[in-house]
């Protein structure tokens, strides 16, 4: 597709669509002729939009002589002609206090949040997919009769309570036994591994304990799997003040329909997990989720070298992409670097 532009029609398709990100109007021949830079009459200039608007790269809007760029022409822009502006320091500065280690979940959900703040867009972080399903410490809290709470350490360090229902009480001493049982055998072990080590083990056990430690691992098992097929979206209502969006409310009823049902935009950001750096979805190329007038900008984040999830912005395809671009790519490396100090 480069060979298909030459110089002067891809200095114009750069001018057109960084004119129409800023205004959000359409471009005519004449506005380009004093931004483009190149000394060519308004007559060649609309021969140029004419051929790139027949090759699909730009669109002409019914109700102006103007021209706005398709997806295919922001992609080819941001493959081919995008000049990428670093981040200035207070924007650098913002992300490194929000993300220093903490807990797993806490910094999750402020890289969203930043995300979303410094893009006015919607930020999404795909949760990250645990490296083994074990715990690192559990308790047992008696709130009733036949009633408990458990507590898990995940092996990240997040704390997840849960409340298990009994079929029998328990004693606090009882309680005290199993868990200091299952830390002493279990901490750090995969479940898979636990359940088949438990047939054997547990026989020594009264029965009554093994009962506990089998529902205590059904649970803890269950509550590690939850969450791993989710994300964490920040500032979508950002969205409802944007130009372009407020215009189309149908348009927006669709995204919100997506971040509701999760599936397609959860594909898209698996997708992105095996990228290097920063991927870039425009308008309905995906094939995946409907959204022909939104661009998610996404990047992988890592923790001690290995890929765990997805983050990245979804905001209307004329977004300044050269700004969005590295704010996403230096949250994910911040995120990899707080996570891996965890």
């Amino acid at each position: 597709m480069n060979r298909m532009l030459n110089d002067r029609a891809r200095a114009l398709l750069k001018a057109l669509v960084e004119r129409y990100i800023e205004e959000g109007e359409p471009v005519g021949s004449r506005a380009l002729s004093r931004t483009s830079g190149l000394e060519l009459s308004a007559a060649t200039i609309r021969n140029v939009m004419a051929d790139l608007e027949d090759m699909g790269f730009i669109a002409s809007p019914h109700t102006s002589a103007g021209r706005i760029p398709t997806p295919l022409g922001y992609r080819f822009f941001v493959d081919s002609l995008l000049t990428i502006k670093p981040l200035g320091a207070e924007t650098l500065s913002q992300l490194e206090d929000q993300l220093h280690p903490a807990n797993t979940q806490h910094l999750v959900s402020a890289a969203s949040q930043m995300l979303s703040e410094l893009t006015a867009f919607a930020g999404i972080v795909r949760t990250p997919k645990r490296r083994t399903s074990g715990f690192r410490h559990l308790e047992f809290l008696r709130l009733s009769e036949k009633r408990l709470l458990l507590i898990l350490v995940t092996l990240e360090g997040d704390v997840q309570n849960r409340v298990i229902f009994t079929e029998q009480s328990y004693s606090s001493v009882q309680l005290a036994q199993a868990a200091l049982y299952l830390n002493e055998h279990y901490a750090g072990c995969d479940f898979d591994g636990i359940r088949d080590s438990l047939r054997i083990e547990l026989q020594s056990l009264s029965q009554d304990i093994q009962v506990l430690m089998k529902t205590a691992l059904e649970v803890s098992g269950a509550a590690l799997r939850q969450g791993q097929d989710d994300y964490v979206l920040s500032g979508e209502t950002r969205l409802i003040g944007h130009q372009d969006v407020s215009s189309n409310m149908a348009q927006l009823r669709r995204l919100f329909d997506v971040f509701e049902q999760k599936t397609g935009l959860l594909q898209l950001l698996d997708m992105s997990q095996q990228a290097q750096g920063v991927k870039i979805f425009i308008g309905g190329e995906s094939g995946i989720v409907p959204l022909d007038e939104f661009s998610l900008v996404t990047a992988p984040y890592e923790v001690d070298g290995q890929v765990v999830g997805t983050l990245g912005v979804v905001g209307p395809t004329r977004m300044a992409y050269e700004r969005v671009i590295p704010i996403v790519d230096v949250t994910a490396r911040l995120l990899s670097s707080a996570l891996s100090q965890h």
